[in-house]
């Protein structure tokens, strides 16, 4: 059994990295927390912003996604529903290394986190169903998604190479060996 402080320890890299705290069934007791994620990345409480960025983190510990598509705060004595009006998360900040054997995007999030674009990490891009405006996307873990910030995505297009797929001249980036197209598809 691990000690408090190896406990501590762990908790403190998982919100760090931007695990997810894991290995236990998921609980039947459930809540209504009140929290919401706004498409801006603001974490609210019963509509307020949650001004705490150490508690925002925490909380991202404990951020899942069900098969259906719902966000849950999951811990091993409780789970609560939450609202999450687009992605939980928004890719800040973006980098490129070019290594020998190609290029590779890292993005940052909201909460500092970090996360490469490769076959697990995928970027996508979806179309607005009435505007056709542009949402481009990242999977950050777990099948929670975070969206790129318009001067990140700004950015993949500086970085955008064309190559054929499926026999069409497509737009878009390489990361890890991967390429992934900008134009999206509709939403």
């Amino acid at each position: 059994m691990p000690t408090q402080a190896e406990s501590q320890r762990r908790l403190a890299d998982l919100i760090a990295s931007g695990g997810v705290l894991e290995g236990f069934p998921w609980p039947e007791a459930t809540r209504e927390y009140g929290i919401a994620i706004r498409r801006d990345g603001v974490w609210t409480h019963w509509g307020d912003p949650i001004e705490r960025r150490s508690l925002v983190r925490l909380f991202a510990t404990v951020l899942q996604r069900d098969g259906d598509g719902t966000y849950w705060l999951v811990t091993p004595g409780e789970r609560g529903v939450i609202a999450v009006e687009d992605a939980p998360f928004i890719a800040v900040e973006a980098r490129r290394a070019v290594r020998a054997d190609g290029p590779v995007l890292s993005f940052r999030t909201n909460l500092d986190h970090w996360v490469t674009a490769d076959a697990e990490h995928p970027i996508w891009v979806t179309l607005d169903a009435e505007n056709g405006a542009p949402t481009p996307y990242i999977r950050f873990r777990d099948g929670l998604a975070a969206r790129l910030a318009r001067p990140v995505y700004y950015e993949l297009a500086d970085w955008a190479v064309e190559r054929m797929v499926e026999g069409v001249p497509t737009l878009g980036v390489e990361s890890s060996g991967c390429f992934f197209a900008l134009e999206g598809a509709a939403a």
